[in-house]
């Protein structure tokens, strides 16, 4: 009842000072207590990761990793801060966050706004130890070099974390999403593959992707994965696609989160795990707001899922109700393990 009520007073202010008291409302001490749910059926391993669950949550929520305890002492199997950048820079002028309330959604142009990589990196090395936390790899707006600057990141901030991720598919750092063609993929992949070995890390480093992608994009972006060593695919981050939206903030630019983009990201998921023949851990993002939509993908493909917009509409406590509804679903259908479901209903996606 106090997160609820704690909710309707949040959409009520502008939604980026929403989301900055949330945070300080969680390093007061307000947030879920108890730790990452698990059972027999929710442990789990992704890209060699131990996972209580595989419920995580997505980048984005605490971009500066400023609240790192307290979403530790969620019910989330594992964490994503970020985008880090090499320099820290301010992102896309305001207003540049907004709620699509009557389609469970949201909007964002940011522009990987964050403190830079050298504050973040000073947070994570006060981090809990006992938690899965990954760090989403940016690059700076002005850079005239951004496969480096996912290099200068993964460098300094890798000896305190336990995956990386390749963001190269948000829609609001110009040109961005150009790195997903082959050539520049293939060069970025193989600079940060690199790093990796220069430092002696041992540590996942998965490709987060965009939704709005060809089914030659995704063939592409399979073999390179494949042939770089990435240890796994997030599929996906937000759409520049605007079908069927009811809200007056329908039109703004930006990219689009939450429910409308839950069938795209899954068709994509399940295309992704068809593509790798399932030898490639995938990661499904993109409107899960459910336990039903949780085991959806799982079942398209995904060995754990992300979540993010949801949280604005359900409170951090939809953690704990989705790995609870995916440990019954799962026991439901007579299976023993996470991994057992995925891919398991994956051609009902393509």
């Amino acid at each position: 009842m106090i997160e609820k009520l704690g909710l309707a007073a949040l959409r009520r202010l502008d939604p980026e000072r929403a989301h900055g008291l949330a945070l300080t409302a969680l390093n007061a001490g307000l947030g879920p207590r108890g730790g990452p749910l698990t059972s027999p059926r929710l442990a789990t391993t992704l890209a060699g990761l131990s996972l209580p669950n595989p419920i995580g949550l997505a980048a984005g929520f605490d971009k500066n990793a400023t609240a790192l305890t307290p979403l530790s002492n969620s019910a989330f199997g594992f964490l994503e801060v970020g985008a880090a950048t090499p320099r820290a820079q301010p992102g896309n002028p305001k207003p540049r966050l907004f709620r699509l309330s009557e389609d469970a959604a949201a909007i964002n142009r940011f522009g990987f706004n964050n403190d830079g990589v050298d504050a973040i990196t000073a947070r994570l090395a006060q981090r809990p130890r006992d938690s899965v936390i990954g760090l989403n790899l940016g690059a700076n707006k002005d850079s005239s070099d951004r496969a480096e600057d996912f290099a200068t990141v993964l460098a300094r901030a890798g000896a305190h974390i336990d995956f990386a991720t390749v963001n190269v598919s948000s829609p609001n750092t110009e040109r961005l999403r150009d790195l997903q063609g082959p050539e520049a993929l293939r060069a970025l992949l193989a600079r940060v593959v690199a790093v990796r070995v220069d430092q002696g890390l041992a540590l996942p480093l998965f490709l987060k992707i965009a939704p709005d992608l060809s089914d030659a994009d995704l063939t592409d972006i399979a073999g390179i994965a494949a042939e770089t060593g990435i240890d796994g695919i997030i599929a996906t981050n937000t759409t520049l696609a605007r079908d069927g939206l009811q809200s007056r903030h329908a039109a703004e630019t930006g990219g689009l989160s939450g429910q409308p983009l839950f069938e795209s990201s899954t068709r994509v998921l399940a295309r992704l795990s068809h593509l790798t023949e399932g030898r490639i851990p995938l990661i499904g993002v993109g409107g899960v707001s459910t336990p039903d939509q949780a085991y959806a993908k799982i079942r398209a493909g995904a060995s754990a899922v992300q979540l993010y917009t949801a949280l604005v509409y359900g409170g951090l406590s939809l953690a704990a109700d989705l790995a609870r509804g995916v440990d019954r679903l799962l026991a439901r259908d007579g299976f023993d393990r996470v991994a057992d479901a995925v891919g398991t209903k994956r051609a009902d996606w393509l």
